[in-house]
């Protein structure tokens, strides 16, 4: 069988290169050294001529366990076991020695060969598709079609990329020098993205790539005040430049991905409009508004419409629809920070499901890890707390008050518990206006717009309380030392 000829009943549409593959497989077979130059990019299947794949399996096998493969080792291998004639026989060995790669060309022959492999691939999920939409399978309904369609391409997608792997600690420490770089050049001295609270900033150092981060609290804490103010100033922030390989770089902030399960798109909208408007976000709702007020309205929404923000207020959303929109996104738009809102309103699969909730919890914890750390950004997943939080005297919350709080604890990186002590106070308003009422209204008048966001978990940094401003009427969550400066309403 010569190098160049197709395989037998192949489809002569599909984009090939036999004899890139040829070269590759030769250069390997005069220096096996070779093979480490491009295992990184190629397996087997790879390779167009089914013969090409062959020879490439055993050579795989034979290099990283130190054993010699040429063409008498092959040979005997394919001799063993009946299939040399299959690969063209003991003359096709030799063949390929002659159409060897002797350069630092086998690495551009084999992106050459990867790359034709995508494109087969990615005509045979498209064909696929056509033949499921034209005759769907039984209980196979679109939308699972169009998941199914996107998880194969979100692998394939993966597989385009460069493959990880081992680094050494020389290149680990280089990456660390430069991310300590960064954050010394940066305002806030801080290495990830900045939350625009600059206390919080002190306290985690940013928003890192890769991290989950959980955001917990009991109802009407604030946490999705706090979760929306976070999406607002990275949008708000963001800046980006090209590399010279044309390669988005992010400078400050970000592009936003928020989840929204719980509340709908214009529900966080009206928030935030309330946030960067100064106006109570029912009065939004119902139109009570000054002239004045609906032309402030009017500016901020303007303001609004150029952020890199990106809302999803679809219910009841399965983690791998979840990521896999989350991978669209970061491929079509781009994407530097996710927020859930909030984790126990994602399914999991339903295996899961059937074996209880809290298995169904680790799987989505699970998810979100994994889902941080394949597309490079950090989540944040906000958290319902359990009601034994109520049953204490003290009512801040601690790890153990998570729900189904194993996993949970146990895949976050860090885990962050919104807490307002004036939200418990007000409803302890003693009846009379003797001594206790006096301290009461003391002790309110000091806590009523304080805020605490208490780092109970964090791999990277300290653990500890940061207090921040709270704004009731508009949710808006600030810097304790900047509350009074009329510029931030």
């Amino acid at each position: 069988m010569a190098y160049d000829d197709p395989a037998p009943n192949a489809k002569s549409e599909l984009p090939y290169n036999t004899a890139a593959e040829a070269a590759i497989l030769g250069a390997i077979l005069f220096d096996n050294n070779a093979y480490h130059r491009v295992s990184e990019l190629l397996i087997s299947t790879d390779f167009y001529n089914p013969a090409h794949a062959e020879i490439y399996e055993v050579i795989a096998k034979f290099v990283p366990n130190g054993k010699m493969a040429d063409g008498v080792t092959l040979h005997d291998d394919f001799a063993k076991r009946g299939k040399l004639e299959a690969i063209g026989g003991a003359a096709y060995l030799a063949e390929l020695l002659d159409h060897a790669a002797f350069g630092p060309e086998i690495v551009d022959y084999a992106h050459i060969v990867r790359d034709l492999a995508i494109r087969r691939e990615l005509i045979d999920i498209g064909s696929v598709m056509v033949t499921h939409a034209a005759h769907p399978e039984e209980d196979m309904p679109g939308s699972q079609q169009i998941e199914a369609a996107e998880k194969k391409l979100g692998a394939l997608a993966m597989r385009g990329s460069a493959r990880g792997g081992f680094k050494t600690f020389g290149q680990a420490v280089t990456e660390s020098i430069e991310s300590a770089t960064a954050a010394f050049q940066r305002d806030g001295k801080i290495a990830g993205i900045s939350t625009g609270l600059l206390d919080l900033d002190g306290k985690l150092g940013g928003l890192h790539n890769s991290d989950l981060l959980i955001l917990a609290g009991r109802p009407s804490m604030g946490k999705t005040s706090l979760a929306t103010n976070i999406a607002y100033n990275v949008a708000a922030a963001y800046k980006a430049a090209q590399n010279e390989q044309g390669q988005r770089v992010l400078e400050d902030g970000g592009i936003v991905g928020f989840y929204s399960l719980e509340m709908s798109c214009e529900q966080l909208a009206t928030r935030i409009l309330a946030e960067r408007s100064g106006i109570q976000s029912h009065r939004i709702r119902q139109g009570d508004l000054e002239r004045h007020e609906y032309d402030k309205l009017r500016d901020a929404a303007a303001e609004l419409e150029s952020l890199p923000l990106y809302i999803d207020d679809t219910g009841g959303i399965s983690i791998s629809q979840l990521s896999a929109r989350a991978r669209r996104q970061k491929r079509s738009h781009g994407l530097d920070l996710i927020i859930i809102d909030y984790l126990q309103l994602i399914t999991g699969s339903g295996a899961k499901s059937a074996q209880g909730r809290v298995q169904e919890v680790s799987e989505i914890t699970m998810g979100l890890k994994a889902l941080a750390k394949e597309l490079n950004v950090p989540v944040i997943a906000l958290s319902q707390l359990s009601r034994q939080v109520e049953q204490r005297d003290d009512k801040r919350p601690q790890l153990s008050d998570l729900r189904e709080s194993g996993s949970i604890e146990q895949d976050a990186d860090a885990v962050l518990f919104v807490f307002r002590e004036s939200y418990y106070l007000e409803r302890q308003e003693p009846d009379d206006a003797g001594e206790k009422f006096a301290e009461w209204q003391e002790r309110m008048e000091r806590l009523r717009n304080i805020a605490e966001v208490i780092v109970s978990k964090q791999r990277h940094g300290p653990i500890g309380k940061v207090e921040l401003h709270f704004d009731p009427n508009v949710t808006k969550f600030s810097d304790l030392e900047r509350r009074y400066n009329a510029d931030d309403y």
